[in-house]
Formats: structure tokens, C-alpha cells, sequence
């Protein structure tokens, strides 16, 4: 697949304070990325000097092989954004919102009505903007974007203030338009279960710096490196053991179940121990990890809304 979206040692300062430090990764052709940071990480100061908003202080960023700094139309040619929730007239109808931006950017009517068709948007088209509920403001917003037929395309939290339902659709269709239609997406958010559903690649920051690049099936099988998962009875008899041995590695319990960051060497040792002490092991595998759990590791935790 063809690098779309290119950072290479790119870095930002406001005054004296770095806010980006030294951050590179790839956005490949037909991948959704997931970019991911704390509050203040320097995730949303990346999204704009990505889409130039903001000026680049050293390093440089290419978008399908042009370079934001050197060739700044060419570059943005192939890339669309939307921040948020997209603004368009309350007093149009969806066709005619797209027709108007269609017409300031020199788009003929017939990529109107494919990207129309892409969205999902054929029976609610001509209904007025202002009737429409935020997930189908959210698609005729991709539409929009869509219009120029961009190689990338940088959502900026896509699912904020979406029902359940509608978070869901918002997924198969970045889904659908990354897999099926060759289109990259860079997608941040702030539900980090949805973007472990969403996301083939998922890039962490945390303080201007890049904490982590993986395919998201790595992070979670790496971060899983190590855990396992034991169900025990009775739990009231084997927690006290495990506290008092293995304290500061008990990553999760519930369910008759707990989760043990411990080596494959420590395992017959552990087992002993249990056994030992009258407790009996029902079940005994690896746990992967999520991605919550992958990014409150790299991260150590704090508001991701960034």
C-alpha cells in the first residue's frame, strides 16, 4: 500500500514551550489510523499543522507525496478535514449545501451525487439540513469532504455527541469508505472501545511525544504480552494470596476472574501457590489487553480529549 500521509520528525513550539516533539508515523493507502493523546498531549496541534493550519517549526509533512511547506495546493488537493461538527445553511436541503460547495470549488454534479451515494444519503438528500439528526449532519459532512476526492481525510472526534446507533454507522462507513473505496482516514476520538472497533492502526502521543505506532491486532496482543487470565474458587481465599504476592500486578478482576501481569516462568510457582492454599484453578489463558488498557499504560492515564 502507498504512504498517503508522511511525518517526518515534524515539532512545534509555542514561545518556549515544545507542544510537538520530534513526531513521525505513516498513514498507508485504505487504512483507518487511530490518533490518540491526553488532554494537551499535542494531538490536535499535529492535526493542524497537518492540514495547515498551523506552520511546521522543523521537520515536514507530505500528503500523496507533496509536501505541506513546499507545495501547499497540491498537497491539500488530496486531503479534506472535519473538525467537529460540520456548519453548513440550516435553511437548504442537504443536495443543495453540497451543490453550493460543489459549484465554489469547481466539482461537477455527477461527484455530488456519488459522493451522495457513498454517505448512504439518497432518501434524506433534498430534506432540509436543519431537519436532519447529527449523524446524518455528520455523513452529508463526509459528502462534503468528499467532493474533491481526497486521498486522506482527518476527522477530528467524527462520533461526538452521537447515540450508540449512530457512532455504529459512523464506523461502517469509515470503514467502508478506508477498505472498499482505498480512501485513508485519520480519525481522532475520545471512546477508545469505538476506535478499538474502528481503527486498523493506532499512533498514542503523550506530552509532544510519539509513544507508540501499531496495528491495532499488535497493540492489544502485545500489550496482552504477559497477562493471564485465572478463574478461581473461591476467589475470597485466592485474592488474599495474590494480593499479598503479586499485588502490584493485578491488572483486572470480576467475574470469578483475575488478570495477572506475571512471566510464563512464574506460572508453575503461582499455580503451586494457589493450590497449595486449597484454591482450585478452573481456567487458566492469555488476556489481551484493550486499547484502554494498552493507552493508560503508555500514557498513565488522564483525559484523552485532546
Amino acid at each position: 500500500m502507498a504512504d498517503i500521509l508522511v511525518l517526518n520528525h515534524v515539532c512545534k513550539a509555542f514561545g518556549k514551550r515544545p507542544i510537538v516533539k520530534d513526531v513521525s508515523f505513516t498513514v498507508r493507502e485504505g487504512e483507518v489510523f487511530g490518533f490518540l493523546g491526553p488532554n494537551g498531549a499535542g494531538k490536535t496541534t499535529t492535526i493542524k499543522m497537518i492540514l495547515g493550519l498551523l506552520s511546521i517549526d522543523s521537520g515536514s509533512i507530505q500528503v500523496a507525496g507533496h509536501d505541506v511547506d513546499t507545495d501547499f495546493e497540491a498537497a491539500m488537493s488530496h486531503i479534506s478535514g472535519i473538525v467537529e461538527n460540520p456548519d453548513m445553511y440550516p435553511y437548504l436541503s442537504g443536495y443543495d449545501n453540497l451543490m453550493l460547495q460543489a459549484r465554489a470549488s469547481g466539482t461537477d454534479a455527477a461527484r455530488v451525487e456519488e459522493a451522495i451515494r457513498m454517505v448512504g444519503m439518497q432518501l434524506r438528500i433534498r430534506d432540509k439540513f436543519r431537519t436532519y439528526s447529527l449523524g446524518m449532519k455528520q455523513r452529508l459532512g463526509i459528502a462534503q469532504a468528499l467532493l474533491h476526492n481526497p486521498k486522506i481525510m482527518i476527522l477530528d472526534e467524527p462520533t461526538n455527541g452521537l447515540d450508540p446507533a449512530g457512532i455504529k454507522e459512523m464506523r461502517d462507513l469509515l470503514r467502508t469508505l478506508a477498505h472498499d473505496r482505498g480512501m485513508s482516514v485519520l480519525v481522532s476520538s475520545h471512546i477508545l472501545q469505538e476506535m478499538q472497533l474502528m481503527c486498523d492502526t493506532v499512533g498514542i502521543i503523550g506530552n509532544g511525544e510519539l509513544l507508540q505506532v501499531s496495528s491495532m491486532e499488535e497493540l492489544t496482543r502485545s500489550a496482552g504480552a504477559g497477562v493471564y487470565r485465572y478463574t478461581l474458587r473461591p476467589m475470597e481465599q485466592a485474592l488474599p494470596l495474590l494480593q499479598a504476592r503479586y499485588g502490584d500486578r493485578i491488572a483486572e478482576q470480576g467475574d470469578g476472574c483475575v488478570d495477572l501481569r506475571v512471566t510464563e516462568e512464574e506460572i508453575p510457582a503461582l499455580n503451586r501457590l494457589l493450590m497449595e492454599n486449597g484454591v482450585t484453578i478452573y481456567g487458566l489463558s492469555a488476556a489481551a489487553q484493550s486499547l484502554e488498557q494498552s493507552f493508560m499504560e503508555l500514557t498513565g492515564g488522564g483525559n484523552i480529549i485532546g
